[in-house]
């Protein structure tokens, strides 16, 4: 399985981007996020970087991944998953639709 991973972008030099993880700088693919800029966060799969994020976004997802590797390592999972407490679950919007149209299945 490969994780995606929040990274901002610090500078690009053609289609890489030097990002920081972290603490940790990177550089990685950015020709799939051509209209990416110093600033952005992307989410990077495997040294690329697949799609810019919301600032917001990027950093709840750096949040679950810092809870999950606490708990690896014998630690709380704290408030990493904070922001799904209070909600129902959702379904993504095609499967909302095959619901709501009475599909139970493909």
């Amino acid at each position: 399985m490969c994780v995606g991973v929040p990274m901002r972008l610090v500078a690009i030099v053609g289609i890489a981007g030097h990002a920081l993880d972290g603490d940790r700088l990177e550089t990685i693919d950015l020709s799939l996020t051509p209209e990416a800029k110093p600033g952005d966060w992307v989410l990077s799969f495997l040294g690329t970087a697949h799609s810019i994020l919301e600032e917001g976004e990027a950093l709840k997802i750096r949040a679950a991944l810092g809870g999950l590797a606490s708990l690896m390592r014998g630690g709380e999972l704290g408030d990493a998953f904070a922001d799904l407490e209070d909600r129902e679950p959702e379904l993504p919007p095609h499967l909302q639709a095959a619901l709501q149209a009475g599909r139970s299945h493909g």
